[in-house]
């Protein structure tokens, strides 16, 4: 076994409760350590891709239990790809925190900033649903504390809505799980996959069920409709480098999607015959329309940027809604961009806002520093949200569209799409004047009628510009190098929807192939049954 593999889970695992009780009462210990944690997790997630690339699962057996009956990790090309993600934008999130101060605003931010992190890479790596349950707590606990941090009414009021939305879908997630143990007697997914293609579609009534609820689970961490009300809020509240690192964690959501209905319920099942995409694919669209008309009609910069959140995850979940391979590479190269164009945003908007004085988009408040400057910034991040060229997200809405050819879907999609993307263009258009032009042209002596002079705080710092640059650079290099990230994305994308490398890396050797030749027996076995009647 490879130990490297559980690195990302252990590493800030074991810092947070040093930072907390250690290091607590000392901010420059407690920053060193953080960074270095994330450092040591971005290199550690840079060998894990490595390792990965050439299309080999491999496998971590916690206390060498085999699998179905032990804990394991499963690193393959898409699980390590996302570790790299997350780490990368936990770098960028952990350096505009120490720029700005915001991790000097209360105790423990680096702690929980350690516990979020080691629960969102322990999702992308686990290989069993229980432990997929047991990592989404984590993130509810710590991403909890976070959307608190420095506190507040109105973010306490919000971080309450957000609780109560994720322990609504944990309760849910317990449900599915029983389910699903109580007709297959495991939660190991390789092994759900392969006892899964063995239930006969006449008796797979609870299978369906279970689907449908982990469908469901998997929407309220995606902020899907119509369940995507918690996001503008909580997000729109939360502290920007919060706000920021949370790009990542709708994401999960899509994960869990992709990894569950297309390894246990995918092409090689019977049991549910694309019931979930018959549902996914229509909430997708609503959530498209909600996120562009939310920009349209939006008041305050920080709810302008959740709402286009909102609306891209409409658009991700379009593409994995179609469940093909094809539709999933879009998946994913859609993922990249819209979680480093959204980080961008609200690190810009912590910026503008520090030196604007207030986020209301209706009055007329001068930047007092860098005007042109964050200008730029935000036509780059917002061409980028709208999937405007040159940057990826016109790419990645170009790959979601041609993977989205069906006869039942491209109409709609396609009008969804290309619609909503005209409404998000106008929308940031009216508050990209609002911040920058129409707050320009009062008088610096003057207050306006409709508000108050910005605070007139000295410029940004090259190190707290930074992070805003590294989020929008990724965007160019997923243009620069579209041609490597492409190949590695349809790779990914191809062995999600071919398990047999998977199972068989997962379950002890032998058992892996007896087991798929049971299932192909009884696929084999039913259809003969059917032809008979």
């Amino acid at each position: 076994m490879n130990h490297w593999i559980i690195a990302p889970v252990v590493l800030p695992a074991l810092l947070a409760p040093m930072i907390a009780f250690v290091m607590r009462h000392d901010m420059v210990l407690a920053r060193a350590a953080s960074m270095a944690g994330a450092l040591a997790l971005a290199v550690i997630a840079a060998g894990l891709v490595w390792i990965a690339a050439d299309g080999s699962v491999h496998v971590y057996r916690l206390g060498d239990w085999p699998a179905p009956f032990g804990i394991v990790l499963v690193l393959d090309r898409l699980s390590a790809m996302l570790v790299l993600v997350t780490a990368v934008l936990a770098l960028i999130v952990l350096v505009h925190a120490m720029a700005t101060g915001w991790d000097a605003r209360g105790r423990h931010f680096h702690a929980l900033f350690q516990f979020q992190l080691m629960g969102i890479c322990g999702a992308f790596l686990t290989g069993d649903a229980f432990n997929l349950f047991v990592f989404f707590e984590i993130l509810l606990i710590a991403s909890y504390g976070l959307m608190i941090h420095s506190g507040g009414r109105v973010r306490l009021r919000a971080g309450l809505q957000y609780v109560v939305m994720n322990l609504a879908g944990s309760t849910l997630f317990l449900f599915a799980l029983g389910t699903l143990y109580a007709t297959t007697g495991t939660l190991n997914i390789a092994d759900l996959a392969v006892k899964v293609q063995q239930i006969p579609p006449d008796d797979a009534g609870l299978i369906r069920v279970a689907a449908m609820l982990l469908m469901i689970v998997f929407a309220i961490k995606a902020a899907l409709f119509p369940v995507q009300f918690w996001l503008p809020a909580t997000y729109s509240n939360a502290p920007a480098p919060v706000a920021a690192l949370f790009a990542i964690m709708t994401k999960v959501g899509a994960y869990a999607i992709l990894r569950i209905h297309s390894t246990i319920f995918g092409p090689g099942s019977d049991a549910i015959a694309g019931l979930p995409g018959d549902w996914l694919f229509p909430a997708a669209l609503v959530t498209v329309a909600i996120g562009a008309l939310g920009v349209l009609g939006a008041t305050r910069l920080m709810m302008l940027i959740s709402f286009s959140v909102v609306g891209s995850m409409g658009t991700l979940m379009l593409a994995v809604a179609a469940f093909t391979p094809e539709a999933a590479f879009a998946a994913l190269y859609y993922l990249l961009h819209s979680t480093f164009a959204a980080a961008a945003l609200y690190l810009l908007a912590d910026l503008v806002l520090a030196r604007r004085g207030t986020g209301d988009l209706r009055r007329a408040v001068p930047v007092t520093s860098q005007n042109g400057l964050f200008a730029a910034l935000f036509f780059a991040g917002a061409i980028g949200m709208a999937g405007m060229p040159p940057l990826s997200g016109f790419f990645g809405k170009l790959l979601v569209l041609d993977a989205l050819r069906a006869p039942g879907q491209m109409a709609w999609a396609w009008s969804f799409i290309l619609g909503t993307s005209l409404m998000v263009i106008v929308g940031f258009g009216r508050a990209g004047s609002q911040l920058f032009w129409k707050s320009t042209a009062i008088p610096a002596d003057e207050t306006p009628d409709s508000g108050t002079p910005g605070p007139s705080d000295p410029p940004a710092t090259a190190l707290a510009l930074a992070p805003v640059f590294a989020a929008l650079g990724v965007l160019a290099c997923l243009v620069a190098f579209a041609r490597p990230v492409a190949i590695y994305l349809e790779q990914t994308a191809a062995e999600l929807f071919d398990a047999s490398a998977y199972i068989a890396a997962v379950l002890p050797e032998g058992e892996a192939e007896a087991a798929l030749e049971r299932a192909r027996a009884g696929a084999d076995g039913s259809a003969a049954e059917e032809g008979g009647q």
